[in-house]
């Protein structure tokens, strides 16, 4: 049983089956020398079909700014990702991967697929859709503010 965070143990059992979820996949990617949170920043570059400034792959990984510069700065030490001068603003950065970032990318999205189809692998296709469909009922209500 999830740990008591809320008032509804279902939300709770929500809450600890993500957490355990991301753990799973964090220690396979963390075999292979990356982590969760340098994925999604490799993917939203890789995915990108030009160079982002930062202040952009904060958004779009939904990481604040000041962990989006140390994931970055990482990055950039490791190789994968270089900062070019904006092209028209002197004072801006743009990112994108190096061709090793794109090669750590590609393993590691591969380890990323794998893990999660080791952690689904009990759910069939019904189920699957099942749990989407519930999961989209729960999103949906809380997009619409106010209602209550």
């Amino acid at each position: 049983m999830a740990v008591q965070g809320s008032s509804d143990v279902l939300v709770d059992e929500l809450y600890e089956t993500t957490h355990r979820l991301r753990q799973f996949v964090e220690a396979r990617l963390r075999a292979q020398g990356a982590s969760v949170a340098r994925l999604r920043a490799l993917r939203v570059l890789a995915r990108s079909e030009h160079p982002l400034r930062m202040r952009d792959l904060s958004e779009l990984t939904g990481v604040a700014a000041r962990t989006t510069t140390s994931i970055v700065d990482a990055l950039e030490r490791d190789g994968l990702v270089e900062r070019v001068r904006h092209p028209r603003d002197r004072r801006a950065y743009l990112l994108r991967l190096t061709e090793a970032g794109q090669r750590c990318h590609t393993e590691a999205e591969e380890v990323d697929r794998r893990a999660l189809e080791q952690a689904t692998a009990g759910l069939g296709g019904e189920d699957r859709e099942q749990l989407r469909s519930l999961l989209a009922r729960i999103r949906e209500a809380t997009e619409r503010p106010g209602r209550q």
